[in-house]
């Protein structure tokens, strides 16, 4: 069975990177000139690909840190002792982009690695099961299609997911290399790295309160009441905060991550901000919204195993009995919608970008619409929930004060802040059955064959430019 998972795995990746590459060379064709935010990142690199490194030469648009462009000159620039390339190919375009194209195929690798390590080994979890899985995230249409651009999705994926993978092996001093790697592409990448800490720290939790609930004589006095469970474990982590034993036992498994912490904190001192460069359009806020856009994104592209008349019905079973709770997530969840919804400028303007058609219309056309949606942004949080109680309460813990943290300060409705979180998530949720992972295979690939085509085929101009513009994510 190791053999054959071998080989399902080999052809899943070489299929998958043939497909690419053809799309790569459409791509190619089709945009011979930087398109979008790669106006910005390909001169930027042409620049550090020629050996001009000095601020003066840095775009002062550009708000990520040059991770993308340091690694792709490291990647390119040997070509030209190898293979005797002139600088002007080995820098250019193509030869950028296909950096990310060999991010994309580490990418397989990782997340096929990570099924390996995160889904536990029983008779259930077949082969087939594994690949597939790794296949459908590999071509998850959001973040695939970034694939062929020279953005900073490829590698900021492939650095965070190296280092999830180093930190579930315990490898936590590489975890935390490779998590400021993954800093250097994106700064709100150090919330995966404090991910990777809380993993540990969940790890180490969840020991300690099985040997709780193990023990004969409880030494938490009996609770009860619709709350109790939580109540019990605020109770116990109080008490296992109080033990300096506790403590110093997290510090010696978790410094490098706190090490990592530490100097981002000096990072934004010293910088006055998380965003360096153009500050003016990344302006943080509490966009509490932004979790139930993440919800229904995941119900979207989830839907095979998060939506079923079985899952709907228990839900609503659920609400029924505690309908007072409900009801006040309701409330809760409508103050925050009318209260914290915030619209982007460039969410209302760039009509090249899908986000724009949704806001336009469904929230746009009527006011009252975005409270409708509210019970279908419950079941959404309470199915992923759902999904993840096989973890541990604190994994759970963990995991969504990083999403609330990572998501909720963003001001623009943008797909691709999902494309992490969203993948984090499906990497642990149980392996579904092969006829829903294939039902989710083939949605992923119409969409993304919607997505290229559209992309590719149905160009427009605006009216005051002669450009070519095309629809994105």
């Amino acid at each position: 069975m190791a053999q054959l998972e071998g080989y399902y795995f080999s052809a899943a990746l070489s299929c998958t990177f043939l497909v690419s590459c053809l799309l790569f060379s459409a791509f190619s064709r089709a945009l011979r000139e930087p398109y979008m935010d790669e106006i910005f990142h390909l001169p930027q690199a042409q620049r550090y690909c020629e050996g001009h490194f000095s601020l003066s030469q840095w775009d002062p648009m550009i708000t990520t840190l040059p991770g993308l462009y340091l690694v792709s000159v490291g990647v390119v620039k040997p070509a030209i002792w190898i293979f005797g390339w002139s600088e002007h190919v080995v820098c250019s375009i193509g030869m950028l982009r296909f950096v990310n194209l060999l991010f994309s195929v580490g990418n397989f690798y990782l997340l096929y690695l990570l099924f390996r390590k995160v889904q536990p080994r029983n008779k259930a979890a077949s082969s087939i099961q594994r690949v597939l899985s790794t296949l459908t995230l590999a071509v998850f249409p959001t973040l695939y299609f970034f694939n062929f651009l020279y953005y900073t999705e490829a590698g900021s994926m492939f650095f965070t997911l190296f280092a999830y993978l180093m930190c579930l092996y315990g490898n936590h001093k590489t975890s935390a290399f490779l998590g400021f790697c993954g800093f250097m592409f994106r700064q709100t990448n150090i919330i995966w790295s404090v991910f990777c800490a809380g993993n540990v720290i969940a790890q180490k939790l969840t020991e300690a309160w099985k040997t709780e609930l193990q023990k004969k004589e409880d030494r938490l006095p009996p609770i009860k009441g619709p709350f109790a469970t939580f109540r019990k474990i605020l109770q116990f982590l109080l008490a296992y905060s109080m033990s300096f034993k506790n403590l110093s036992v997290l510090f010696r498994l978790t410094w490098p991550y706190i090490l990592l912490g530490f100097l981002f904190c000096v990072f934004v001192v010293v910088n006055g901000g998380i965003v360096i460069g153009d500050r003016s359009s990344h302006e943080a806020c509490l966009h509490f919204p932004q979790l139930f856009y993440f919800f229904s994104f995941t119900l979207f592209f989830s839907f095979p195993h998060l939506l079923s008349p079985g899952k709907i019905k228990t839900f609503l079973s659920l609400v029924w009995k505690r309908r007072i709770l409900f009801f006040v997530v309701t409330l809760v969840s409508v103050f925050l919608v009318w209260k914290f919804t915030y619209a982007h400028k460039y969410l209302l303007a760039d009509n090249r970008h899908y986000t724009f058609y949704v806001w336009k219309r469904v929230f746009q056309r009527y006011e009252i619409v975005k409270y409708l949606l509210v019970p279908a942004y419950i079941f959404a949080g309470w199915s992923i929930a759902d999904s993840l109680k096989s973890k541990s309460v604190f994994w759970n813990l963990m995991f969504f004060i990083c999403l609330f943290i990572v998501i909720v300060p963003q001001k623009l409705l943008e797909f691709r802040y999902f494309i992490l979180p969203y993948v984090i998530y499906r990497l642990n949720i149980p392996l579904p059955p092969t006829s829903r992972l294939v039902c989710e295979l083939s949605c992923y690939a119409i969409v993304n064959f919607i997505t290229f085509y559209l992309f590719l085929n149905k160009t427009f101009q605006w009216p005051n430019s002669q450009d070519i513009q095309r629809f994105m994510w």
